[in-house]
């Protein structure tokens, strides 16, 4: 589907939208997580500190066995957690993203994440980047710290030159070349509303294996269920192709409605697969909220990772 919406992000300076969201959603979430965002962006590099006897709910992983066999009791190794997170994010923005029905459009949710992520981050004093995909993978931005970054990145994003593009997108090209380029562990989002080409789902398997991958999965509610608007020319945003359908027709939004769940399904299981964390955001979403849901998603899944049990609706269990 294609659409005519202006993209405030195209209407504002860099600096003016990230002072916008530094007071407007950053400000907000320092208020409700008081500032602590170690849930959110732990990091990667890690160096024996010490052993200490085991504790109910430490990680198993980190039993060290052969102190265990020696003095009979449980130990593990506790590690001294390095600071610096580098990150990536991988934004698409091929033509599907440039959709809306609401007053933002795939593209404007997706700048505004990215802004208030990559200044986090960077307030933090880490490093982020980003690789941008337009029909193929076509900028680069060099992780770097600071707010001129986020700057860097935000005027990248919103002056792009409009062009048509020439061929479906494909995610996976976009996921190869990142795991081509980031060769030391990074904490990467990929930012895209998924409407690819099949075979993604391999190559972000293997990004996961290496780094930590959170999905940020677009979508604009009128792409999960169509309302009855009578006769409507729909057109394919990235072949241009353009259809008659009648919306009054209500088989024919079951059939839309039931492709979408598909769809959605799919989508679910390839995350699952992977082993990504996955944060779907929708173009009528608040993006405190959002993040806000994030950040509760990461906070389960380290409590996880620690021990801390499957949700009882899995029917896990706490660690013994």
């Amino acid at each position: 589907m294609s659409e005519s919406n202006p993209n405030p992000a195209r209407t504002r300076t860099p600096d003016a939208v990230l002072r916008r969201l530094e007071w407007t959603v950053i400000r907000r979430l320092d208020g409700v997580l008081h500032g602590d965002y170690r849930t959110l962006f732990r990091g990667h590099g890690l160096d024996l500190a010490d052993l200490r006897e085991y504790t109910y709910g430490d990680d198993v992983r980190h039993i060290d066995w052969n102190v265990t066999a020696r003095l009979t009791t449980p130990y593990v190794r506790e590690y001294l957690e390095e600071r610096e997170v580098a990150a990536w994010f991988l934004l698409d923005l091929s033509a599907s993203v440039n959709f809306g029905s609401q007053e933002l459009k795939k593209e404007a949710i997706s700048a505004e994440f990215v802004a208030v992520l990559a200044r986090i981050l960077t307030r933090h004093g880490n490093r982020v980047g980003a690789l941008f995909y337009g029909d193929q993978v076509d900028t680069v931005l060099t992780p770097r710290s600071g707010r001129r970054q986020v700057l860097h990145l935000l005027h990248s994003m919103s002056n792009r030159p409009q062009r048509a593009q020439t061929a479906e997108t494909d995610l996976g090209q976009l996921l190869r070349t990142a795991y081509s380029m980031a060769s030391r562990r990074s904490l990467i989002f990929i930012v895209s509303d998924f409407i690819s080409a099949p075979g993604w789902a391999e190559p972000l398997a293997h990004l996961a294996q290496r780094h930590d991958v959170v999905a940020v999965r677009l979508y604009d509610p009128l792409e999960m269920e169509l309302p009855d608007m009578g006769m409507l020319v729909v057109q394919d945003a990235e072949t241009g192709e353009q259809l008659f359908v009648d919306t009054h027709d209500r088989g024919f939004r079951k059939r839309f409605e039931a492709a979408a769940k598909e769809r959605e399904k799919e989508l679910r299981t390839g995350f699952a697969n992977a082993g990504v964390d996955a944060l779907e955001l929708a173009t009528n979403d608040n993006l405190v909220d959002a993040i806000l849901r994030f950040a509760d998603l990461r906070k389960r899944r380290s409590q996880l990772a620690t021990g801390g049990g499957l949700p009882h609706h899995l029917g896990g269990a706490s660690i013994q």
